[in-house]
């Protein structure tokens, strides 16, 4: 069996969650980008006409995303799951301390599985997808919103450029993030019907480079690679990243722009009632019959 390659730090990622949430208890973190994925979640389910009796989040930053889903007429139970025991809610609901690479939910067993801006920080995604798909009842819902690959395009580009000046060569800054297309492939690949991925583009700004970095460390979305250069950012570097941000980047109101995407993945465990692809060959006339038909048609418009 292939092990999937170790990218990001899991054991950083939990400590730093630990530490964020021993600091935020009173609620100063920066949650703008998962607000905008509980309203989007929230807004989509309004729109499914079914009901969820047991559903679970992933990875949910201290229940932010599941206080929004049990807000919902149609989400019964919702369960937190969440590598970090620190960053659990303190009440709320079901809780469970469970790394989602590692996810111990028995097959078949939740209506509804959502994820909010977590999976794109998991080494093997494709087996994370597997295993949600798995836990799935059949015709089970899984809603899932990653950062995909437009994220922090300005403040990687910086990075590169202040560290190849200054150091004679680039280490990895910024986590990689994949692209919206691919995201959609590994939906298939995990076995899920009427994949769908879609993607917002999100820009905000700040008032300087520095904010902004600043901001991310509140986060807990600072560097998490493995491959990231042990020693400290020394100052000249801080500084000269700032400095190129700010210049190639940099509004005429003096603050700057700062990327994210998100991509929102939509599957379905599959069901014998389902709507299914019709299988190639099957159609009872041509496209070709079709378009000669409507060529000999004077009445036919574009």
């Amino acid at each position: 069996m292939a092990v999937a390659p170790q990218i990001f730090d899991r054991k950083l990622l939990r400590c730093r969650r630990d530490r964020m949430a021993a600091a935020d208890r009173g609620g100063s973190r920066p949650d703008f980008l998962l607000e905008r994925v509980a309203d989007d979640f929230a807004e989509r389910l309004v729109f499914v006409r079914r009901e969820f009796p047991i559903a679970a989040s992933l990875g949910d930053h201290q229940g932010l995303l599941a206080t929004r889903l049990r807000s919902l007429p149609t989400v019964g139970h919702v369960l937190d799951v969440e590598p970090s025991f620190r960053s659990l809610p303190l009440d709320g609901g079901w809780r469970l301390v469970a790394d989602e690479e590692a996810l111990p939910l028995a097959p078949s067993s939740l209506d509804l599985i959502v994820s909010g801006l977590s999976l794109q920080l998991v080494n093997d995604l494709p087996g994370a997808l597997i295993q949600i798909n798995r836990s799935l009842k059949p015709d089970g819902l899984f809603l899932g919103a990653l950062l995909g690959g437009e994220t922090l395009k300005e403040l990687r580009e910086a990075w590169i450029l202040a560290e190849d000046e200054l150091s004679g060569g680039a280490s990895p800054r910024v986590a990689p993030f994949a692209d919206v297309r691919d995201l959609g492939g590994l939906l298939q690949r995990a076995g899920f019907a009427l994949p769908v991925a879609d993607n917002d583009i999100v820009e905000v700004t700040y008032s300087s480079p520095l904010t902004l970095m600043q901001e991310l460390k509140a986060m807990a979305a600072s560097n998490p690679l493995i491959e990231r250069r042990r020693s400290p950012v020394t100052r000249g570097l801080l500084l000269r990243a700032a400095e190129i941000y700010q210049d190639r980047f940099g509004l005429p109101n003096g603050r700057i722009p700062a990327t994210f995407e998100i991509v929102t993945l939509t599957g379905w465990a599959p069901h014998e009632s389902q709507q299914k692809p019709l299988q190639p060959g099957s159609a009872e006339v041509s496209l070709a019959a079709v378009l000669r038909d409507r060529s000999r048609d004077p009445g036919a418009t574009e």
